[in-house]
């Protein structure tokens, strides 16, 4: 059993958790994620390790409640247990001084995007980041960016704060004014594909981490796999970054929308008996 130390409601939708979990703080690292399950009848749901602390033994992860687990995940409070908590999974980030980056989050890829440009900032590095949602009230962590960034730049599709654009804009604005040796992007599969189809006309290496449907995490079901410059790949052992020139996106995107049916009869089943 792994207790919740600290919550915190980052807006409507989106909910902060720490977690006391000592060896998966311990061994954690940019780029991770880790596996729960909410109870022993649970789904195992992959989530980001947006921050870890090793002194304390506590991971932080944020996540968006869309679902029925994540519904159900959303109702426990500080001092709750959660079942199970599996980790660090996923490949960790490639970390060098590249020169000029930009790390490019958008809505709930904020968090993971976090921990990467705070390393990438620490090797030396020159970071520009970029941060985006659709609207201010599901914007989150824009200090937290600030601090580990030299510039940052904000977008909300709707201009209710920072510019009124897509994140693709100011990136293009950015890369059309001067040399640029990698960008990191993580967000919808939807934000991550006009990522890498603006970087690739600057021909920018591009890195992009993927929340494809995941089952075991291990490699065993083949359930989180993905198309990458023409080959088969499991994001939960081969990932979760990939080059995103190489990431068969349009698939992606209908693989992710698979279960959705099933999502929403459970959403039902769910409401009827207390979300569990």
């Amino acid at each position: 059993m792994f207790k919740i130390l600290k919550k915190e409601e980052l807006s409507e939708h989106i909910t902060l958790f720490e977690i006391g979990a000592k060896d998966i703080a311990r061994k954690a690292k940019p780029g991770n994620f880790f596996m729960l399950r909410t109870h022993e009848q649970g789904e195992r749901v992959p989530l980001t390790i947006a921050d870890f602390d090793r002194d304390r033994g506590t991971i932080t992860t944020v996540f968006q409640k869309v679902g029925k687990t994540t519904h159900h995940l959303g109702t426990f409070n500080e001092g709750d247990h959660i079942a199970d908590v599996v980790g660090p999974l996923g490949n960790d980030s490639h970390i060098e001084n590249f020169g000029n980056v930009v790390c490019v989050g958008g809505g709930v890829g904020i968090a993971p995007v976090y921990p990467i440009t705070r390393a990438l900032k620490s090797v030396g590095n020159k970071v520009t980041s970029i941060i985006g949602a659709r609207s201010k009230s599901i914007l989150f962590w824009e200090e937290k960016m600030r601090s580990v960034s030299d510039d940052l730049l904000v977008a909300t599709d709707d201009g209710s704060y920072g510019t009124k654009a897509t994140v693709t804009v100011p990136l293009d604005e950015i890369l059309s004014r001067g040399k640029v040796d990698r960008v990191v992007a993580i967000g919808p599969a939807v934000m991550m594909k006009f990522v890498c189809s603006t970087t690739e006309k600057y021909n920018v290496k591009t890195v992009v981490s993927l929340n494809s449907i995941m089952i075991d995490a291990t490699g065993m079901c083949g359930g989180c796999r993905v198309t990458v410059g023409g080959e088969t790949k499991f994001t939960c052992v081969d990932g979760p970054e990939f080059d995103g020139h190489e990431v068969d996106f349009d698939l992606l995107m209908k693989r992710l929308q698979t279960y959705i049916p099933e999502e929403r009869s459970a959403m039902g089943c769910g409401e009827k008996n207390g979300g569990h």
